[in-house]
Protein backbone atom coordinates (compact mmCIF):
# COMPACT_ATOMS: atom_id res chain seq x y z
CA UNK A 1 0.00 0.00 0.00
CA UNK A 2 1.21 3.31 -0.81
CA UNK A 3 2.03 5.81 1.72
CA UNK A 4 0.05 8.45 0.29
CA UNK A 5 -2.87 8.80 -1.19
CA UNK A 6 -5.00 11.76 -3.33
CA UNK A 7 -8.36 12.54 -3.13
CA UNK A 8 -9.96 15.49 -5.91
CA UNK A 9 -13.27 15.41 -5.81
CA UNK A 10 -15.43 16.83 -8.88
CA UNK A 11 -18.70 17.54 -6.75
CA UNK A 12 -19.66 21.42 -5.97
CA UNK A 13 -22.13 19.90 -2.98
CA UNK A 14 -21.05 20.61 0.91
CA UNK A 15 -22.61 17.27 2.41
CA UNK A 16 -20.81 15.42 0.16
CA UNK A 17 -17.36 17.21 0.79
CA UNK A 18 -17.62 17.52 4.04
CA UNK A 19 -19.21 14.13 4.70
CA UNK A 20 -15.42 13.01 2.72
CA UNK A 21 -13.17 14.51 5.20
CA UNK A 22 -14.88 12.98 8.05
CA UNK A 23 -14.75 9.60 6.49
CA UNK A 24 -10.88 10.04 5.97
CA UNK A 25 -10.31 11.14 9.74
CA UNK A 26 -12.19 8.21 10.70
CA UNK A 27 -11.29 5.42 8.52
CA UNK A 28 -8.42 6.01 6.55
CA UNK A 29 -5.28 4.13 7.98
CA UNK A 30 -2.88 5.81 9.61
CA UNK A 31 -0.11 4.64 7.71
CA UNK A 32 -1.05 7.07 4.92
CA UNK A 33 -0.65 10.66 4.24
CA UNK A 34 -3.89 11.92 2.30
CA UNK A 35 -4.40 14.95 0.03
CA UNK A 36 -7.99 15.84 -0.29
CA UNK A 37 -9.26 18.31 -3.06
CA UNK A 38 -12.61 20.23 -3.19
CA UNK A 39 -14.99 23.22 -4.03
CA UNK A 40 -18.32 23.84 -2.62
CA UNK A 41 -20.50 26.38 -4.28
CA UNK A 42 -23.11 28.94 -2.91
CA UNK A 43 -22.58 27.17 0.96
CA UNK A 44 -21.89 28.74 4.23
CA UNK A 45 -19.58 26.07 6.18
CA UNK A 46 -19.91 27.06 9.80
CA UNK A 47 -17.29 25.63 12.87
CA UNK A 48 -18.88 22.66 15.04
CA UNK A 49 -19.70 25.03 18.03
CA UNK A 50 -21.34 27.42 16.18
CA UNK A 51 -24.80 28.53 16.19
CA UNK A 52 -26.17 29.45 12.94
CA UNK A 53 -28.37 31.43 13.47
CA UNK A 54 -26.38 33.62 15.55
CA UNK A 55 -23.61 33.49 12.38
CA UNK A 56 -25.28 34.02 9.47
CA UNK A 57 -27.95 35.68 7.85
CA UNK A 58 -30.45 32.57 7.97
CA UNK A 59 -33.10 34.65 5.87
CA UNK A 60 -31.12 35.38 3.14
CA UNK A 61 -29.54 32.11 2.87
CA UNK A 62 -32.92 30.88 1.81
CA UNK A 63 -34.28 33.35 -0.05
CA UNK A 64 -30.78 32.33 -2.27
CA UNK A 65 -30.65 29.17 -1.86
CA UNK A 66 -27.62 29.16 0.09
CA UNK A 67 -27.23 25.75 1.85
CA UNK A 68 -25.81 25.56 5.56
CA UNK A 69 -23.57 23.16 6.41
CA UNK A 70 -21.71 22.19 9.69
CA UNK A 71 -17.67 20.83 9.92
CA UNK A 72 -16.49 18.80 12.63
CA UNK A 73 -13.88 20.96 13.46
CA UNK A 74 -14.08 23.80 15.18
CA UNK A 75 -12.74 27.97 13.91
CA UNK A 76 -15.68 30.27 12.57
CA UNK A 77 -17.49 30.28 9.64
CA UNK A 78 -17.23 30.83 5.79
CA UNK A 79 -18.77 31.43 2.84
CA UNK A 80 -17.62 28.77 -0.08
CA UNK A 81 -18.09 29.64 -3.70
CA UNK A 82 -16.24 28.39 -6.90
CA UNK A 83 -14.06 30.62 -6.19
CA UNK A 84 -12.22 29.19 -3.22
CA UNK A 85 -9.94 25.95 -3.44
CA UNK A 86 -10.18 24.22 -0.19
CA UNK A 87 -8.06 21.70 0.91
CA UNK A 88 -7.35 18.65 3.51
CA UNK A 89 -4.47 16.84 4.74
CA UNK A 90 -5.06 13.63 7.30
CA UNK A 91 -1.87 11.88 8.57
CA UNK A 92 -1.62 10.22 11.98
CA UNK A 93 0.80 10.30 14.83
CA UNK A 94 3.41 10.87 15.47
CA UNK A 95 3.89 11.88 11.99
CA UNK A 96 0.64 14.58 11.96
CA UNK A 97 2.31 18.14 11.65
CA UNK A 98 0.35 21.15 10.48
CA UNK A 99 3.59 22.72 10.19
CA UNK A 100 4.13 20.45 7.43
CA UNK A 101 0.76 20.50 5.64
CA UNK A 102 0.88 24.39 6.11
CA UNK A 103 4.74 24.62 4.44
CA UNK A 104 3.39 21.87 1.52
CA UNK A 105 0.48 24.84 0.99
CA UNK A 106 3.21 27.63 1.36
CA UNK A 107 5.54 25.88 -1.23
CA UNK A 108 2.92 25.54 -3.92
CA UNK A 109 1.67 29.28 -3.37
CA UNK A 110 5.73 30.19 -3.60
CA UNK A 111 5.95 28.28 -7.16
CA UNK A 112 3.68 31.46 -8.44
CA UNK A 113 5.92 33.83 -7.16
CA UNK A 114 3.51 35.45 -4.42
CA UNK A 115 5.09 35.94 -1.05
CA UNK A 116 2.87 33.91 1.38
CA UNK A 117 3.29 33.75 5.19
CA UNK A 118 1.64 31.66 7.94
CA UNK A 119 0.21 33.26 10.72
CA UNK A 120 0.09 33.12 14.34
CA UNK A 121 -4.00 32.74 14.25
CA UNK A 122 -3.85 29.92 11.65
CA UNK A 123 -3.97 32.21 8.37
CA UNK A 124 -1.94 32.37 5.53
CA UNK A 125 -0.96 36.08 4.18
CA UNK A 126 -0.46 37.06 1.28
CA UNK A 127 2.35 40.11 1.47
CA UNK A 128 0.57 43.10 -0.87
CA UNK A 129 1.79 46.64 -1.85
CA UNK A 130 -1.62 48.02 -0.13
CA UNK A 131 -0.13 45.65 3.40
CA UNK A 132 -0.81 42.38 4.30
CA UNK A 133 -4.23 40.78 3.50
CA UNK A 134 -5.17 37.43 4.19
CA UNK A 135 -5.97 34.44 1.46
CA UNK A 136 -6.50 31.67 3.51
CA UNK A 137 -8.05 30.16 6.89
CA UNK A 138 -7.22 26.66 8.80
CA UNK A 139 -8.88 25.23 11.38
CA UNK A 140 -7.68 21.16 12.86
CA UNK A 141 -8.91 18.13 14.41
CA UNK A 142 -6.88 15.79 15.98
CA UNK A 143 -7.64 12.35 18.25
CA UNK A 144 -4.89 10.23 19.91
CA UNK A 145 -3.83 8.45 16.69
CA UNK A 146 -4.13 10.97 14.22
CA UNK A 147 -4.77 14.49 12.99
CA UNK A 148 -6.40 16.46 9.96
CA UNK A 149 -5.55 20.32 8.79
CA UNK A 150 -8.03 21.54 6.43
CA UNK A 151 -8.31 25.14 4.77
CA UNK A 152 -9.73 27.58 2.36
CA UNK A 153 -7.88 29.37 -0.25
CA UNK A 154 -9.41 32.99 -2.10
CA UNK A 155 -8.63 32.73 -5.67
CA UNK A 156 -11.56 34.53 -6.92
CA UNK A 157 -14.34 34.52 -4.73
CA UNK A 158 -17.43 36.84 -4.22
CA UNK A 159 -16.32 38.55 -0.66
CA UNK A 160 -19.63 41.19 -1.21
CA UNK A 161 -21.68 37.85 -0.95
CA UNK A 162 -19.53 36.70 2.24
CA UNK A 163 -20.14 39.67 4.08
CA UNK A 164 -23.60 39.36 3.13
CA UNK A 165 -24.31 35.37 4.95
CA UNK A 166 -21.85 36.28 7.52
CA UNK A 167 -23.77 39.12 9.14
CA UNK A 168 -26.81 38.29 10.81
CA UNK A 169 -29.94 39.66 10.80
CA UNK A 170 -30.26 42.21 13.85
CA UNK A 171 -32.52 39.61 16.49
CA UNK A 172 -32.10 39.78 20.35
CA UNK A 173 -30.30 36.52 20.56
CA UNK A 174 -28.42 35.57 23.78
CA UNK A 175 -26.35 32.61 22.67
CA UNK A 176 -23.29 31.15 23.58
CA UNK A 177 -20.43 29.65 21.10
CA UNK A 178 -17.82 30.54 18.72
CA UNK A 179 -18.52 34.05 17.07
CA UNK A 180 -16.44 34.43 13.59
CA UNK A 181 -13.72 37.09 13.67
CA UNK A 182 -13.77 38.54 10.62
CA UNK A 183 -10.34 39.94 9.05
CA UNK A 184 -8.89 41.48 5.96
CA UNK A 185 -8.85 39.36 3.18
CA UNK A 186 -8.55 39.78 -0.56
CA UNK A 187 -8.05 37.30 -3.53
CA UNK A 188 -5.25 35.66 -5.12
CA UNK A 189 -6.14 35.75 -8.87
CA UNK A 190 -5.73 40.27 -8.22
CA UNK A 191 -2.30 39.58 -7.76
CA UNK A 192 -2.03 36.65 -10.24
CA UNK A 193 -4.82 37.33 -12.49
CA UNK A 194 -4.00 33.43 -14.44
CA UNK A 195 -4.32 31.36 -11.01
CA UNK A 196 -7.70 28.85 -11.14
CA UNK A 197 -8.52 25.95 -9.65
CA UNK A 198 -6.96 23.45 -11.75
CA UNK A 199 -3.34 25.31 -11.36
CA UNK A 200 -3.83 26.05 -7.39
CA UNK A 201 -4.54 21.94 -6.81
CA UNK A 202 -2.07 20.33 -8.98
CA UNK A 203 0.89 22.67 -7.55
CA UNK A 204 -0.43 21.89 -3.93
CA UNK A 205 -0.38 17.80 -5.52
CA UNK A 206 3.11 18.85 -6.83
CA UNK A 207 4.16 20.49 -3.79
CA UNK A 208 2.57 17.30 -1.73
CA UNK A 209 4.59 14.73 -3.87
CA UNK A 210 7.69 16.43 -3.53
CA UNK A 211 7.71 16.87 0.37
CA UNK A 212 7.28 12.93 0.43
CA UNK A 213 9.18 11.85 -2.45
CA UNK A 214 6.23 10.21 -4.10
CA UNK A 215 4.07 10.21 -6.61
CA UNK A 216 0.42 8.26 -6.78
CA UNK A 217 -2.64 8.93 -9.02
CA UNK A 218 -5.04 10.98 -7.81
CA UNK A 219 -8.71 9.69 -7.27
CA UNK A 220 -11.22 11.56 -9.03
CA UNK A 221 -14.70 11.23 -6.63
CA UNK A 222 -18.09 12.05 -6.91
CA UNK A 223 -21.82 11.28 -5.53
CA UNK A 224 -21.87 8.77 -9.04
CA UNK A 225 -18.15 7.81 -8.28
CA UNK A 226 -17.85 8.15 -4.07
CA UNK A 227 -14.59 7.34 -2.53
CA UNK A 228 -14.07 3.74 -1.60
CA UNK A 229 -14.04 4.50 2.49
CA UNK A 230 -15.72 2.42 5.24
CA UNK A 231 -19.07 3.84 6.13
CA UNK A 232 -18.83 6.75 3.64
CA UNK A 233 -23.02 6.47 2.56
CA UNK A 234 -23.95 6.60 6.24
CA UNK A 235 -21.28 9.67 6.72
CA UNK A 236 -22.86 11.38 4.35
CA UNK A 237 -26.16 10.75 5.44
CA UNK A 238 -25.18 12.54 8.71
CA UNK A 239 -23.82 15.12 7.29
CA UNK A 240 -26.75 15.89 5.34
CA UNK A 241 -29.11 15.90 7.98
CA UNK A 242 -30.81 18.90 9.02
CA UNK A 243 -30.53 17.81 13.01
CA UNK A 244 -26.27 17.85 12.23
CA UNK A 245 -26.21 21.02 10.54
CA UNK A 246 -28.63 23.08 12.53
CA UNK A 247 -29.73 20.93 15.39
CA UNK A 248 -26.02 20.99 16.86
CA UNK A 249 -26.06 24.46 17.38
CA UNK A 250 -25.61 25.50 21.26
CA UNK A 251 -28.52 26.09 23.54
CA UNK A 252 -29.37 29.92 22.99
CA UNK A 253 -32.57 32.30 23.75
CA UNK A 254 -34.48 33.96 21.11
CA UNK A 255 -36.57 37.33 21.90
CA UNK A 256 -39.40 38.11 18.85
CA UNK A 257 -42.38 41.16 19.12
CA UNK A 258 -44.70 43.00 17.06
CA UNK A 259 -47.66 44.41 16.90
CA UNK A 260 -51.18 43.47 14.50
CA UNK A 261 -54.39 44.91 14.10
CA UNK A 262 -55.84 42.39 16.43
CA UNK A 263 -53.01 43.13 19.22
CA UNK A 264 -49.93 43.16 20.55
CA UNK A 265 -47.82 39.69 20.72
CA UNK A 266 -43.97 38.94 22.50
CA UNK A 267 -42.72 35.40 22.25
CA UNK A 268 -39.83 33.83 24.33
CA UNK A 269 -37.69 30.99 23.06
CA UNK A 270 -35.53 28.64 24.60
CA UNK A 271 -33.52 26.36 22.04
CA UNK A 272 -31.59 23.24 22.74
CA UNK A 273 -29.91 21.00 19.84
CA UNK A 274 -32.27 22.54 17.44
CA UNK A 275 -35.56 22.26 19.34
CA UNK A 276 -37.66 24.95 21.43
CA UNK A 277 -37.22 23.41 25.16
CA UNK A 278 -39.53 26.42 26.48
CA UNK A 279 -41.85 28.84 25.36
CA UNK A 280 -43.71 31.77 26.76
CA UNK A 281 -45.95 33.71 24.91
CA UNK A 282 -47.29 37.24 25.94
CA UNK A 283 -50.25 39.51 24.39
CA UNK A 284 -52.51 42.04 25.00
CA UNK A 285 -55.69 39.82 22.21
CA UNK A 286 -59.00 40.21 23.47
CA UNK A 287 -58.59 36.26 22.49
CA UNK A 288 -55.17 34.68 23.83
CA UNK A 289 -56.49 30.86 23.84
CA UNK A 290 -55.18 29.94 20.90
CA UNK A 291 -52.00 31.83 21.90
CA UNK A 292 -52.00 30.32 24.86
CA UNK A 293 -52.07 26.47 23.13
CA UNK A 294 -49.57 27.67 20.48
CA UNK A 295 -47.18 28.03 23.18
CA UNK A 296 -47.64 24.58 24.31
CA UNK A 297 -47.56 23.17 21.12
CA UNK A 298 -44.54 24.46 20.08
CA UNK A 299 -42.27 22.86 22.77
CA UNK A 300 -40.55 20.13 21.58
CA UNK A 301 -40.59 21.44 18.21
CA UNK A 302 -37.80 22.13 15.90
CA UNK A 303 -37.03 25.72 15.73
CA UNK A 304 -37.51 25.93 11.69
CA UNK A 305 -40.02 27.47 9.24
CA UNK A 306 -41.11 24.16 8.00
CA UNK A 307 -41.82 22.61 11.51
CA UNK A 308 -43.26 25.56 12.72
CA UNK A 309 -45.69 26.12 9.66
CA UNK A 310 -47.22 22.11 9.84
CA UNK A 311 -47.62 23.27 13.77
CA UNK A 312 -50.08 26.72 12.13
CA UNK A 313 -52.15 24.51 10.18
CA UNK A 314 -52.92 21.60 13.05
CA UNK A 315 -53.52 25.02 15.41
CA UNK A 316 -56.21 26.20 12.81
CA UNK A 317 -57.85 23.36 12.34
CA UNK A 318 -58.34 23.84 15.84
CA UNK A 319 -59.61 27.19 15.76
CA UNK A 320 -61.07 28.09 12.41
CA UNK A 321 -63.17 30.59 13.80
CA UNK A 322 -59.09 32.81 13.74
CA UNK A 323 -58.00 31.50 10.81
CA UNK A 324 -57.06 34.61 9.69
CA UNK A 325 -55.27 36.06 12.83
CA UNK A 326 -53.38 32.59 12.90
CA UNK A 327 -52.10 32.49 9.48
CA UNK A 328 -51.22 36.45 9.93
CA UNK A 329 -49.20 35.20 12.96
CA UNK A 330 -47.76 31.94 11.46
CA UNK A 331 -46.09 34.17 8.24
CA UNK A 332 -44.53 36.91 10.80
CA UNK A 333 -43.33 34.14 13.18
CA UNK A 334 -41.24 31.82 10.47
CA UNK A 335 -39.76 34.73 8.91
CA UNK A 336 -38.35 35.84 12.38
CA UNK A 337 -36.39 32.24 12.73
CA UNK A 338 -35.44 31.59 9.21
Amino acid sequence: MSKLRVLFSTSYDPYFNLAVEEAIFRHLPTSQHVLFLWRNDHTVVIGRAQNPWKECNTRKMAEDNIKLARRSSGGGAVFHDLGNTCFTFMAGKPDYNKTISTQIILNALHSFGLTVSASGRNDLILHTPEGEKKISGSAYKETLDRGFHHGTLLLNADLNRLADYLNPDPKKLQAKGITSVKSRVTNLVIYRPDLDHGLISQAIIDAFFDYYGERVEPEFISEQNPPDIAEFSQIFKHQSSWQWNFGHAPAFSHLIETRFIWGGIEVHFDIEQGNITQCQIFTDSLQPAPLEDLAKRLIDCQYNATALTALFHSLIRQYPDYIVELTELSDWMTAQIE
